[in-house]
């Protein structure tokens, strides 16, 4: 497991052996931010210095590192089933626009795969056979909350297109089923709302479902006031994890998508549920 803890002198990642509960620190001379793991669960890409002479490192659960040649003005990095793959995007600053990049041979070459100039293409993910890449765009603004679009794109940069409005203004990553067949991603519904493109409290959000041939559009919760947030698939595909924050209290919610029933994980406050694959 990979835990990023925030330190006095910036951001650090650690290695958890979660058999062993041994920690290691890949990273002992800078400040050092988690992007991606790789597939096979033996490394992960960071991104280190980033204040100094920014780059990305590939860390190994072994202790060895290697440099991976991108821009320094990459601030995403999601990893393909190809373990010597991966997309980063970039942005040279506020009003610039972004692009998404293929990196391939560990990022010794790289191509274009889609470039925007209004907005900042963010959370980039593969799909489960490594084919085609959802992302969700960000307008180029200073406003904090606001909407964007959830994207799909090949793995070759072709048939590039829209699938449904989303919220743009907390970061939430579209997240893919595990058959590949449908994305789950958070909607912003109250974007005519002026007071929620300042005001988290004012925010009121639901997760969705799309089908990615069809485009049809699945209504997963439905509050009312209140957000649900980041959602997480079960490695069945029956089940969605997520996040419900209403009056400043979170917690972690399970939604049957067989039964269309919703129950509390748990009753405490708590975020940020993941299922653990092995």
């Amino acid at each position: 497991m990979a835990i990023e803890l925030s330190c006095p002198n910036g951001q650090t990642v650690l290695f958890l052996d979660t058999d062993s509960a041994s920690v290691t620190q890949p990273i002992l001379d800078s400040d050092s931010h988690f992007l991606a793991w790789v597939p096979d669960g033996q490394s992960i890409y960071l991104k280190i210095d980033s204040l100094g002479a920014a780059s990305v490192v590939r860390a190994y659960t072994n202790g060895k590192q290697d440099l991976v040649p991108v821009s320094e003005f990459a601030y995403d990095l999601a990893a393909s089933v190809n373990p010597s793959e991966f997309t980063f995007t970039l942005s040279r600053g506020l009003g610039q626009g972004s692009e998404i990049h293929l990196g391939e041979r560990n990022g010794r070459t790289s191509r274009l795969l889609y470039a925007d100039q209004s907005n900042y293409i963010s959370f980039a993910r593969f799909s489960p056979d490594g084919t085609q890449i959802a992302f969700i765009k960000i307008p180029d603004t200073q406003i904090p909350f606001t909407v964007g679009e959830l994207w799909l794109i090949n793995r070759d940069g072709s048939d590039a297109r829209k699938l449904a409005d989303a919220d743009a203004g907390h970061g939430y990553a579209a997240n893919w089923s595990p058959d590949g067949k449908r994305i789950a991603f958070v909607v912003r519904e109250n974007p005519e709302d002026k007071s929620a493109d300042q005001l988290s409290n004012s925010l009121i959000s639901n997760l969705y479902t799309v089908d990615k041939q069809s485009g049809a559009l699945t209504q997963i919760t439905q509050l009312e006031e209140g957000r649900a947030e980041t959602p997480s698939w079960s490695p069945d595909g029956n089940t969605l994890a997520f996040n419900m924050v209403i009056n400043d209290k979170m917690e972690v919610r399970l939604a049957d998508l067989v039964t269309g029933e919703i129950r509390s994980l748990m009753a405490e406050s708590a975020c940020c549920a993941a299922w653990m694959r092995k």
